[in-house]
């Protein structure tokens, strides 16, 4: 009869009781409910502008519609097949790239002995995660220009100095390299994490049956954590389209930009530079569903053969 009464009762009954109930939960997570608002739901509005011709001084809804204009515009353009094959070919150089990275430190720190040791490593990978976007570009330009510190250093060894920097053959792998020595650290914590709740009996048995070390790795870390890891590698496929803005952006120079020209950094310059904000925004639409596309696809795909999704 209670369990009847519960069905009947409506949700925003049952919502109020448990704000009463649990108000100071409720207000602890009041802040991040107030930012998607603000920062992720409230934008969407201005998605319409996509299919319209807009014009700041008529207004969203004063302007005029146009449909797929601006989504035929893009596909058409010339730009587009580079666009998309810059993008594609960096941000799946980045994911294959660094993905393993986190996973071998954790296990290393994992079974290093010196605590002190796994301390000094674990702060030393972690702390270039806190180096911003621009004096992480700004510490590359020093580093790699032509009569910088890595160029010296090949000149006292005999080595020809290499043009990093102008070299667009070398944009993707200084952006994928540098990101790996930034992020490696910082995303290995969550494997750490999960190789701490690994049953200690496991590791006992498998010892008194003379498993070492490169199997018990084999054969219970890394089953433990590919849950973990395949849910992480899920999500990044994700942003297969989303490569960040911010240091492709700074990193490009004349030289290298039929290299370096990804679908955000022409969004940003179609939108912001040359006030075609429709088309912009049609771009980043497009974008956007295609990137949900492959996420719904790689969750599928990881569902069927490992059992692991998202949803």
């Amino acid at each position: 009869m209670s369990m009847q009464h519960v069905r009947q009762t409506p949700w925003t009954k049952r919502l109020g009781r448990s704000i009463r109930r649990n108000w100071v939960l409720y207000l602890f997570i009041l802040p991040t409910f107030v930012y998607l608002a603000i920062f992720h739901y409230w934008p969407l509005y201005g998605i319409q502008i996509a299919f319209k011709n807009f014009k700041p001084a008529r207004g969203i809804w004063g302007s005029d519609w146009v449909g797929l204009k601006h989504f035929n515009k893009f596909l058409k353009s010339y730009m587009v097949k580079d666009l998309f094959r810059n993008t594609i070919i960096l941000s799946t150089y980045q994911l294959t790239a660094s993905f393993p990275f986190p996973i071998v430190l954790a296990v290393l720190l994992n079974y290093c002995i010196s605590s002190k040791l796994r301390k000094v490593t674990q702060m030393v990978t972690y702390a270039p995660y806190f180096i911003s976007t621009v004096v992480l570009v700004g510490m590359l330009n020093v580093f790699l220009a032509n009569d910088g510190i890595v160029n010296q250093l090949l000149g006292k060894l005999g080595i020809r100095a290499v043009s990093f920097l102008s070299d667009a053959g070398k944009f993707r792998h200084i952006y994928v390299w540098s990101h790996i020595w930034q992020r490696t650290g910082y995303n290995a914590v969550i494997y750490i994490a999960a190789l701490a709740g690994v049953d200690p009996s496991l590791h006992e048995a498998a010892i008194v049956d003379g498993a070492h070390k490169l199997q018990r790795v084999w054969h219970i870390d890394i089953p433990s954590i590919l849950p973990t890891a395949i849910i992480l590698l899920i999500m990044s496929t994700g942003n297969i389209l989303s490569v960040g803005f911010e240091k492709v952006y700074l990193m490009q120079n004349p030289l290298n930009q039929n290299i370096s020209e990804i679908i955000s950094t022409y969004v940003y310059k179609v939108g912001l530079l040359n006030a075609q904000y429709s088309l912009s925004t049609a771009i980043g639409l497009f974008n956007n569903v295609i990137n949900v596309a492959i996420l719904l696809t790689v969750n599928k795909i990881a569902d069927k053969l490992s059992g692991t999704s998202l949803l």
